[in-house]
Parts: structure tokens; C-alpha cells; sequence
């Protein structure tokens, strides 16, 4: 499914949401994601490792996306294979439901705080995955969550999604602060660069004509 949001120059006409659902299968895990870009925040999450479903949520409510994720993986080897395989179904979900890209912002920034730690994240829905990462984390545990992981679901994320993503832990001594700023601050720069843009309603934002 992918529907995508009519011109708001055709009144009366309602309004179609960004949804899309992706099932992937493989011998190490059985995943299924739905997203709706255009939602309120609401998650229904199961990925079996705590700390990363409170992630997720943070994407689902800062982003605004409504996110259905269930993952069964293989969690008696370790968390390798769940963590990068959501990111890997969650990007191609998000790219199946944002189509073709017209009137998009495109680009999305935000620096987000938490206690003593700072986060920045910049988004290119450019078509062009690409991954630069710099956090350095202080535990490589946070709870269950391997925190090198935090690393692979982007990696993930962006190879299927295909965007651009530049992540940046600019402070941080508690390693539980700077990985929740990370993906808060991912949320947020992904909702703007989502947002149909009022100034170029199906418009592709690039002088090439395609993204």
C-alpha cells in the first residue's frame, strides 16, 4: 500500500496518507512493519529487546509516524541480526511510502537535549544512501541493547531508505542519554524533511527532476 498526499490545491478532495507495509522473512528473523508518515505518534512495538522498542518509540512519537513493528529474531545468538533487520525493513517501509517525493521538504535537521547530553542529525531524502555516524558512547551496554548496534540499524536504515544521514553525538556521559538524543533528534529531522511543503505541492525538490 502507498498512498500519498493529494495537492492541498484540490479542496474537498480528502487527504491520503503515506502508508506502507513490508514483511521480510529470513532463517535469522521473521519481520513485519507498517508505517503511516502522515500519523499522531502511535507505536505497537515488539522487537523482543526493551531499550531498542523504547527507541523505536521515540521515532514514532517525535516523528510523528504511526509504527507497527513486530520481530521475531534470533535473540539467543545476540541482538546483531534484530537490530539491523528492523532498520532494513523500516527503510524500505519508509521509502515505499514516500513515493515519489513531490513536495517533500526533502532536508531535515534537529538537535535534541537530554540532562547533559546533545545530539544532531541531518536528513537527505536524496535517493543516495549514505551513512556518518560519530557517537561515542561511553557504555557498550545500555540495558539488553548492544549499543554498537545503534550503528547497524542506521546502516540499515539508510541503504533501504535511501537518504542521506549524518548523525553526531556532540556531548554525553550517560550512554542511555546519548542514544535516546540520537534517535529523538533523528525523529524530529525526518519529520521536517517529510512535510509537504505548502510553497511546492508536487513539486520534486531537486533540479533533476527526480530523487
Amino acid at each position: 500500500m502507498n498512498n500519498t498526499i493529494p495537492s492541498v490545491d484540490q479542496p474537498g478532495q480528502p487527504v491520503q496518507q503515506r502508508v506502507a507495509e513490508v514483511v521480510r522473512n529470513t532463517a535469522e528473523t521473521k519481520i513485519s512493519v507498517r508505517v503511516n508518515l502522515d500519523g499522531t505518534g502511535r507505536a505497537k512495538l515488539h522487537t523482543g529487546i526493551g531499550f531498542f522498542d523504547h527507541m523505536l518509540d521515540q521515532i514514532a512519537r517525535h516523528g510523528l509516524i504511526d509504527l507497527d513493528i513486530h520481530c521475531e529474531g534470533d535473540l539467543h545468538i545476540d541482538g546483531h541480526h534484530t537490530v539491523e533487520d528492523v532498520g532494513i525493513t523500516l527503510g524500505q517501509a519508509v521509502y515505499k511510502a514516500v513515493g515519489d517525493k513531490k513536495g517533500i521538504r526533502r532536508y531535515g535537521h534537529a538537535y535534541v537535549p537530554l540532562d547533559e547530553a546533545l545530539s544532531r542529525v541531518v536528513i537527505d531524502f536524496s535517493g543516495r544512501p549514505g551513512l556518518d555516524m560519530h557517537v561515542p558512547f561511553t557504555s557498550g551496554m545500555i540495558g539488553g541493547f548492544d549499543s554498537q548496534l545503534t550503528y547497524e540499524f542506521f546502516q540499515g536504515f539508510v541503504n533501504h531508505a535511501f537518504v542521506t544521514l549524518h548523525i553526531d553525538n556532540l556531548k554525553g556521559v550517560n550512554a542511555h542519554h546519548q542514544c535516546e538524543t540520537v534517535f529523538k533528534a533523528f525523529a524530529r529531522a525526518m519529520r521536517f524533511a517529510l512535510e509537504i511543503d505548502p510553497r511546492s505541492v508536487g513539486v520534486i525538490p531537486s533540479t533533476k527532476g527526480s530523487l
